[in-house]
């Protein structure tokens, strides 16, 4: 028999696994009468955590957000998978700082069992982390706060600054968050310009302005980070052509470098941005696969140039 302590650990364990249950299949899960779990379910109660009940032979229980913090029950692989999330928060700076993800990875692994800090240590020592070049950090708390925006719908006052270092403040309606791997862009539609992407790291200030936000038949956000990522700032784009399906295409291009549109089954054009054609035939170099440079000619005319350098380099 569970003692009364162990037997709410596990009720809570168990109401937290799903939406809800009737108190019969608690009963079965626990090895114990329908009695006691209405008793347990009391005491939860009284301890302070929200339990819902519906009347009736088919009504149930659930666990709803309450007042205070529940205590988390997880199984080893649950734990494994939140201590590396935190590991990998603190290092990348996705909050802005790494105080609040450090403080609760220590707190985590000092009640880690043994077996799953062991494995945590092992992940430790085979883990490498390749440095990104020094970026700019989210100021703390900003990517909570945009992701707030976007889930208010209210249209807000924005002040960016974007990559040449000139503030502006503009008029935007939140839309979403995408992260690339590298960083985050806040999705919105500005008001006086049309849909835009910003980096979430320039974002300076969020005021709400009270006024709700107009969203009407809205951009596919990735595709438009993926867009403007790519060709956004270049004064210079080239479209290629790829003797590959669209998923090959995009595993050897991702879609943060080039903007890809199908070109029957076995093809796909991208479009790729970037300073003056010499360096983007360098990069086409570095792809090692047939391709056709559709335009312009000054990229196509860079690309046959190195190539020809490259052979006369090798031999006749």
């Amino acid at each position: 028999m569970l003692s009364a302590s162990a037997r709410l650990l596990r009720l809570l364990s168990l109401l937290a696994a799903r939406p809800s249950w009737t108190c019969g299949e608690l009963a079965e899960r626990m090895g114990v009468t329908d009695r006691t779990v209405r008793r347990d379910i009391a005491k939860l109660r009284e301890l302070g955590y929200s339990v819902d009940s519906d009347a009736g032979p088919w009504g149930g229980y659930r666990l709803r957000a309450g007042s205070r913090v529940p205590p988390l029950i997880l199984d080893e692989e649950e734990a494994l998978a939140v201590a590396v999330g935190l590991r990998e928060a603190a290092l990348g700076g996705a909050l802005g700082g790494d105080q609040a993800a450090l403080s609760a990875l220590l707190k985590l692994r000092q009640v880690l069992p043994a077996r799953v800090a062991e494995r945590l240590g092992e992940w430790d020592e085979a883990f490498v982390r390749l440095p990104w070049p020094e970026e700019p950090r989210l100021r703390p708390g900003m990517l909570l706060e945009l992701a707030a925006a976007c889930r208010r719908g209210e249209r807000v006052r924005l002040s960016y600054r974007d990559g040449q270092g000139h503030g502006t403040d503009r008029d935007v309606d939140p839309y979403r968050l995408v992260h690339t791997g590298r960083r985050w862009y806040f999705v919105a539609r500005d008001v006086a310009r049309g849909w835009r992407t910003f980096r979430a790291d320039r974002v300076e200030r969020l005021v709400p302005t009270g006024r709700p936000a107009e969203i009407e038949d809205p951009p596919d956000p990735a595709q438009l980070v993926s867009h403007n990522t790519a060709n956004g700032p270049y004064p210079l784009s080239a479209r290629i052509r790829l003797p590959l399906p669209l998923t090959e295409a995009r595993r050897l291009i991702p879609p943060t470098v080039g903007t890809h549109h199908p070109d029957g089954p076995d093809a796909t054009l991208v479009d790729i941005g970037g300073p003056a054609p010499e360096g983007l035939a360098r990069y086409l170099l570095t792809l090692a696969t047939p391709l056709q440079v559709v335009s312009p000619d000054s990229v196509r005319e860079a690309l046959i140039d190195q190539t020809r350098r490259l052979l006369a380099a090798h031999g006749p």
